[in-house]
């Protein structure tokens, strides 16, 4: 009985690769979207952070990407919609028609191409889930094509993955925000979080003693589960893939964070076999072949550069200095996870205004930019984006709780207002200034707070807001230093 529920043979993971295979090509589709759409106004050669200033900083070995070979704003879109013909042809599961060989190029090929933009992405790509993809996405090369006996060992690895991105954000809460030991953090999070969806309102509304309750599952589904997926036994193993799958459901439902929460149900599908899945995917594999030579040479040295490259995130979640997301070499291949280390009180918003009028004054109106999906107009209700990333509404969440000259891409980023530059004005909701640009912009910090439901039901907003202060002064192109300063982020040349 109890060999039965034992962990089983390459063949009893069949359905698993097959459905792991095909979910995480869908990410890598939508993380090629991304950059289909907003590559080039945040890191083309006109872009907010200009990918060819980078490269003249930064050597290779620093930060491997094809864009040392060659940049331009064409290169990058043949290589982000190549990105999105590779997804589709990992989703149909074309290339496995062709044998092992040929599945471990496109998924290759697909991690080539993603490392290209991530190394060069900067603060644009700065974000866990960028480190994330590409170290799935990296084991995901070696499973093989249809034909051949799942690789037992990669699907270990990949619980392996599994467990140090929950243990490690379990561990980096429980080191950092108090809110995490006395319980009440969920009291601020679902409002103060980086990008609330429709249902953030409600949750936002749950009695204490429901958010109580909601940090002790969080505690359980990252500090308890996650040795469940290590241990052999197959009943364990699926309860703490279930536990894991329904955390992230959760987080999913109450917020916008990226790929992030369906990244990690697509790896928690590591925690389940055939024979859990069969109900799910009534498909049967023909006769399988084992390795070939090379593909056990291959899965050998995996083997061997992963307990090597694992030895730091082990380092540090075993420190008192535990850092939240960092990669311990250029490739992404082993990485250290965590989020929400600490949690905000409050949310507070950067606007942005223009304006046409040529001289500042007590009469001056002032438009405000809508962004696609972070906090503006009180009255709009928060969207669902993800899995889709939003990245400019991400930073100028972060922007809300830094200065502007901690971020490089401010300053560019209002002068490209000031220019009416339609790449730049893709990212946002509209333009305020359709038939000329403004002459000045400027930046104003609000605080914003949900509405109570009887303020919701009577005036239809979402949102209170409060100005705190100014953020950023009214500046044009002929404003004195302006341009000198965006020399130094190469932003001209």
């Amino acid at each position: 009985m109890f060999a039965a529920l034992a962990d089983g043979h390459g063949a009893d993971y069949w359905l698993t690769r097959w459905l792991f295979q095909r979910s995480l090509a869908v990410i890598y589709l939508v993380a090629f979207a991304v950059a289909v759409n907003q590559f080039r106004p945040l890191l083309g050669t006109r872009g907010l952070l200009p990918v060819p200033f980078f490269l003249e900083r930064v050597p290779f070995w620093s930060a491997p990407s094809l864009f040392f070979f060659h940049f331009s704003d064409r290169f990058a879109a043949v290589l982000a919609w190549s990105g999105v013909a590779l997804a589709l042809i990992a989703i149909s599961g074309f290339s496995e028609n062709f044998g092992t060989p040929v599945s471990m190029a496109v998924w290759a090929l697909m991690w080539l191409v993603y490392l290209s933009f991530v190394n060069v992405g900067q603060t644009w790509y700065g974000f866990g889930w960028e480190t994330l993809l590409l170290e799935t996405g990296f084991l995901a090369i070696f499973l093989g094509a249809r034909n051949v006996a799942p690789p037992v060992i990669v699907i270990w690895m990949l619980r392996w993955l599994l467990f140090r991105l929950m243990f490690g954000a379990g561990l980096i809460k429980l080191r950092g925000d108090p809110c995490w030991r006395d319980l009440t953090c969920l009291v601020y999070h679902y409002q103060s979080q980086p990008m609330p969806n429709p249902l953030s309102w409600y949750f936002h509304r749950l009695p204490v003693v429901i958010h109580q309750a909601g940090v002790l599952y969080n505690h359980f589904a990252e500090l308890v589960a996650p040795f469940g997926y290590l241990i052999p036994f197959a009943p364990i193993r699926y309860a703490a893939g279930v536990i894991t799958i329904v955390f992230q459901g959760i987080l999913i439902l109450s917020g916008n964070l990226s790929w992030l929460n369906w990244l990690t149900i697509v790896i928690a599908i590591s925690c389940f076999d055939d024979r859990a899945l069969t109900w799910l995917i009534p498909l049967r594999p023909a006769a399988l072949q084992s390795f070939s030579l090379p593909h056990q040479i291959a899965l050998g040295a995996l083997g061997l550069v992963v307990a090597i490259l694992s030895i730091y995130p082990i380092r540090n979640m075993l420190s008192s200095r535990q850092a939240m997301n960092a990669s311990f070499e250029p490739f992404h291949l082993v990485n250290t996870y965590g989020a929400f280390g600490s949690v905000g009180r409050e949310r507070t918003e950067v606007i942005l205004e223009g304006t046409t009028d040529e001289a500042i004054g007590p009469s001056t109106i002032w438009k405000e930019y809508q962004f696609k999906a972070k906090p503006g107009d009180p009255t709009r209700r928060p969207p669902v984006v993800a899995p889709y990333h939003l990245r400019l509404d991400w930073l100028m969440w972060f922007a809300g709780i830094s200065q502007y000259y901690a971020d490089p891409w401010m300053l560019p980023l209002v002068a490209r207002l000031l220019q009416g530059d339609k790449p730049t004005l893709s990212l946002m909701s509209g333009n305020p200034f359709p038939d000329r640009p403004p002459r000045f912009v400027r930046a104003r910090l609000y605080r914003y707070t949900f509405t109570s439901a009887a303020e919701r039901k009577e005036t239809g907003r979402y949102w209170d807001r409060e100005l705190l202060e100014e953020y950023l002064p009214p500046i044009s192109m002929e404003s004195p230093g302006f341009l000198e300063g965006l020399k130094g982020r190469g932003w001209v040349r």
